[in-house]
């Protein structure tokens, strides 16, 4: 059996980002916003994956993540992809986010064997906040988004890496956790 999955290092929001995501809901603009329980930093999107992958994925896991032990990062500023002319996705950016790509890009490499597509775009570390839906009233979240082009947002502890389920409904996603990797020094 089949599921969608990606393998992501969660966020608890603090109140500036629960702030910032109460401001985007209310901008009246057509964006999904992500709720801030959901809220995780993306390292590697599997897409439709087999149950049976799941032991060889959370050994992938452990393997990319050998030798990292918990590391904090500061989220600052914000921005959107593709361009701010062009807005689909609204994210924060992420400072010190270094163990975070190392881990990414061990990720990707290690689960090509296992039939996933590498990414061709490269990581680029950043916390998704919400994707437009269309461009209705997207000069506000322009205006948002310069108006915190600087901000901080703090920092954050990642002491674990997770394997999740995604189930989309009409009302938004949910999440589950499939396998959790503990980061320690440990090699």
């Amino acid at each position: 059996m089949k599921f969608r999955a990606f393998i992501s290092a969660d966020i608890q929001p603090n109140e500036g980002l629960n702030s910032l995501l109460r401001e985007l809901v209310t901008s009246r603009a057509d964006l999904r916003v992500v709720r801030s329980e959901l809220l995780h930093i993306t390292l590697k999107f599997l897409g439709d994956t087999d149950e049976a992958l799941v032991e060889e994925i959370g050994s992938g896991i452990e393997k990319a993540t050998e030798g990292v032990g918990p590391f904090t990062m500061r989220l600052v500023g914000m921005g959107a992809f593709p361009s701010m002319s062009n807005i689909r996705v609204v994210w924060v950016g992420i400072e010190d986010g270094n163990a975070l790509g190392q881990i990414a890009s061990e990720l990707d490499t290690i689960m090509a064997p296992l039939g996933f597509e590498r990414d061709k775009k490269g990581f680029k570390p950043h916390l998704t906040l919400a994707r437009a839906r269309s461009v209705r009233n997207i000069a506000k979240v322009q205006d948002i988004i310069r108006a915190n082009a600087a901000t901080e947002y703090g920092e954050y502890s990642v002491d674990r890496i997770l394997l999740k389920r995604s189930v989309l409904c009409p009302e938004g996603p949910t999440y589950s956790v499939v396998r959790e990797v503990l980061l320690s020094k440990g090699a």
